[in-house]
């Protein structure tokens, strides 16, 4: 017994000498092996932090493990280190839930060359193929088209919207990558979404949270985490077959969508021993466009019909603008947009109140930099709690409140907001976030255009605080019925 106390007050000490030379920003002290994680209420993982900052301030350390992590919150300081100074804080901190799979390949798992090679090519690519033009509107409203007729069918009944929002959105994005969208009805097309959906809800359950803040334990205890690695092999094997089939077809002079342009550039540099153009880096870019195009939108306008249940008096707003400015006889297009203040505003505070990505995605620094007066190592772990943006106080009215007046001026003009960051910002914003504006406005203003949306529960009874809340906050399951206006 008195061995294993000295070794226990022999390992104390060197921790706790390791751990008080580091000279990081304050916080909790933490302790050998788990780190802070008596600091984290279960359940609470967001809730925690926040309550963290109201005691540490606006840049403090929390240790996840043995491995110190620094937490970023407020606008000023998140804009400082992700905006004034992306160069420094651009680098990707770990996802222990998907690092295993991409194992630093792709875009969202990357670092240094092989980063900006990727992320270059792909947004060189996806705007050739109509990211944010003409063409991508096209797809948009013609598939916004497809779920309004999907509604119908239910003929008032209620339902759960979910996977009918999840296949529209992830039809806009098939049609870039692979060339062509698939039938609702179509198997692979199914078991392809039930993918993204199962490793967006496992990474922002108890267990994926676990895998965050003690990733070098909870590798070693049985769950249904590990199986996240699973699912996106499984989507890795979709695309893969989709890769086979197009280099039968292959024209190198005239690419047809995203993938066929990749094997093309795999082609012009097969003879290149350092070429990042290779098979993996294809098939976890498709992944993290997947995950990042199809969750975020789909999550969104789950999330954001809900909240039009609750708030009846904004769906009715929402409604006088588009039968003033669009009529229910013609398609919205891009370029009402313009003349529709609220319903810019009403999008913008859904993107705010729902606060899809309340951690954000963790950041690593790429050098020694100093921030809020605290000298910060190169590499080390970053946290920007976009949460405390979107809510901050001296940037919004209504902080903790559903009100499209957030975006609104006195005169009823769409007014933007700097702390309007729901996806991150600087060098490592969302590469689709062009794609998601186009896809909430047409998606959720063809829906009011053509229907009254109704809850089969009293109102009161509706509740719009997270059911998950971790990486990810996703909406309580509901039902809600499409009445045709």
């Amino acid at each position: 017994m008195g061995i294993l106390i000295l070794l226990f007050l022999f390992i104390y000490s060197t921790w706790d000498n390791f751990y008080r030379n580091r000279n990081l920003p304050p916080g909790p002290t933490p302790l050998p092996l788990i780190g802070s994680i008596l600091h984290i209420k279960k359940g609470r993982l967001v809730k925690s932090f926040i309550k963290l900052w109201d005691q540490y301030g606006s840049v403090y350390t929390l240790y996840f493990g043995s491995r110190p992590v620094v937490v970023l919150c407020g606008y000023e300081t998140v804009k400082e280190a992700l905006v004034d100074r992306g160069e420094e804080f651009g680098g990707r901190g770990p996802l222990p839930v998907m690092d295993k799979f991409a194992q630093g390949y792709g875009i969202g798992h990357a670092n240094g060359e092989r980063w900006k090679i990727m992320r270059s090519f792909t947004m060189k690519t996806l705007k050739s193929f109509g990211l944010a033009k003409k063409s991508s509107e096209w797809k948009i409203q013609k598939e916004a088209q497809y779920i309004v007729d999907e509604f119908r069918k239910f003929d008032g009944h209620p339902f759960d919207p979910s996977k009918k929002l999840l296949e529209a959105v992830s039809n806009v994005l098939c049609a870039v990558i692979f060339g062509n969208r698939f039938d609702y009805t179509d198997g692979r097309f199914s078991k392809l979404l039930d993918i993204v959906d199962e490793t967006f809800q496992l990474a922002s359950s108890s267990w994926g949270k676990l895998h965050i803040i003690l990733p070098s334990l909870i590798d070693y205890i049985p769950g249904p985490h590990h199986r996240i690695i699973q699912l996106s092999e499984e989507l890795a094997e979709f695309v893969h077959e989709r890769v086979k089939a197009s280099q039968k077809s292959l024209d190198l002079s005239s690419p047809r969508h995203f993938i066929d342009s990749f094997l093309i550039k795999m082609e012009e540099e097969k003879k290149d021993p350092n070429t990042e153009f290779i098979l993996r880096n294809l098939l976890v870019i498709v992944h993290n466009l997947f995950l990042a195009g199809t969750g975020t939108t789909s999550t969104t306008l789950r999330y954001g019909l809900l909240v039009l249940l609750k708030y009846h008096e904004v769906q009715v707003l929402g409604h006088k603008e588009i039968d003033d400015i669009i009529g229910r006889n013609r398609a919205p297009t891009l370029q009402d947009r313009n003349r529709m203040p609220y319903m810019e505003a009403m999008i913008h505070e859904m993107q705010r109140f729902t606060d899809l990505i309340p951690m954000g995605v963790p950041r690593r620094t790429t050098k020694k930099v100093t921030l809020n007066g605290y000298t910060l190592p190169k590499d080390i772990n970053i946290y920007p709690m976009l949460t405390t943006v979107l809510k901050d106080p001296n940037c919004f009215k209504y902080p903790t409140e559903f009100n499209p007046e957030n975006f609104l001026n006195e005169k009823g003009e769409f007014k933007r907001n700097d702390a309007f960051m729901p996806l991150a910002a600087g060098k490592r914003i969302c590469l689709g976030e062009s794609l998601v504006r186009m896809e909430l406005f047409l998606f959720l203003v063809t829906i009011l255009q053509n229907f009254d949306l109704k809850s089969p529960v009293p109102v009161e009874e509706l509740d719009i605080t997270p059911n998950v809340s971790g990486l990810g906050n996703f909406p309580k399951p509901y039902k809600l019925a499409f009445i045709p206006r």
